[in-house]
């Protein structure tokens, strides 16, 4: 299986379609519910639902997911009933699979309970695809539209991934408060963002919190809240992170972790809005938010 263990969790929905084809009077039969075996639409459409929450045990290489929505419905036309699943869920995966086993499952289900009516060569299940996806990178993008200019202050040396379309100044300082004011002050207005990479635990020379804050004329607590409700998830030691973010001038700064992974999973928590806010701030047309 694909690890995504590294991927944040956003809200996703898919919606798939599938088409039966029938004749006219086992349409009929689907309408009025009056099948041998009952109402074939009802159950379809439990069957549907249960393979959407089942999706994991079917298809050998799907991850188990928290399935928040899922659900069957049907448009009837003369000689074929068109079957729309649509599921949803918060997690680091999307639910494609789910969506389309759950028509697939229905389509079956319908199949099964309409041919003592009709000949086998009178049904068919065909066009089985998915309409719709949301969520995930599809749709919180990770990299920006336009090329952005970053400088990160390296209190100790790292390496740390870039993402987007980021061009990157590094500078490797000592852990000296003195140093990062004077490196700050000559940066602030020349870079949209800078990122400082360490100091903001609790040791005695961790003092990038204290430096920095003082400094900051509009906090965004958001970004770093998110950032550590990440790394909980994947280590207890996130809790102890004091990073902060905000404005200084037209330079958004931002604390990161002096861990090579702490630094990683804080960007990784937030990239999605550093692009949106970017964007944003650019006027470049951009999907959802404050458009």
């Amino acid at each position: 299986m694909k690890n995504v263990g590294m991927k944040a969790d956003s809200y996703r929905t898919a919606v798939a379609t599938g088409i039966l084809y029938a004749p006219a009077h086992c349409i009929e039969l689907l309408r009025t519910g009056n099948t041998e075996k009952g109402d074939a639409l009802k159950t379809a459409r439990i069957a549907g639902i249960l393979a959407a929450k089942r999706t994991d045990e079917l298809i050998p290489l799907c991850h188990p997911l928290p399935i928040y929505r899922a659900d069957v419905e049907y448009e009837l036309h003369e000689q074929h009933v068109e079957i729309i699943a649509t599921v949803e869920t918060i997690a680091p995966t999307g639910v494609e699979m789910e969506a389309l086993t759950a028509v697939s499952l229905a389509g079956l289900t319908l199949y099964d309970m309409l041919k003592p009516h009709c000949e086998p060569e009178d049904l068919c299940l065909d066009q089985c695809k998915l309409q719709l996806k949301k969520g995930g990178k599809s749709h919180f993008t990770r990299t920006l539209k336009q090329t952005l200019s970053a400088s990160i202050p390296l209190l100790q040396e790292k390496n740390l991934i870039q993402q987007g379309k980021i061009q990157v100044n590094y500078q490797v300082i000592a852990d000296s408060p003195e140093q990062l004011l004077a490196l700050i002050e000559q940066q602030k207005n020349h870079y949209p963002l800078i990122l400082t990479v360490g100091g903001t635990g609790l040791g005695p020379k961790d003092l990038t919190v204290e430096t920095i804050q003082p400094l900051l004329q509009r906090e965004i607590p958001g970004l770093m809240e998110a950032s550590r409700s990440f790394g909980q998830r994947r280590t207890p030691y996130a809790a102890l992170s004091r990073g902060i973010a905000g404005y200084i001038d037209t330079s958004l700064v931002i604390t990161l972790p002096g861990s090579r992974q702490g630094a990683k999973e804080s960007l990784i928590a937030i990239l999605p809005a550093l692009v949106h806010l970017f964007d944003v701030q650019k006027n470049i047309p951009h999907v959802g938010g404050y458009q």
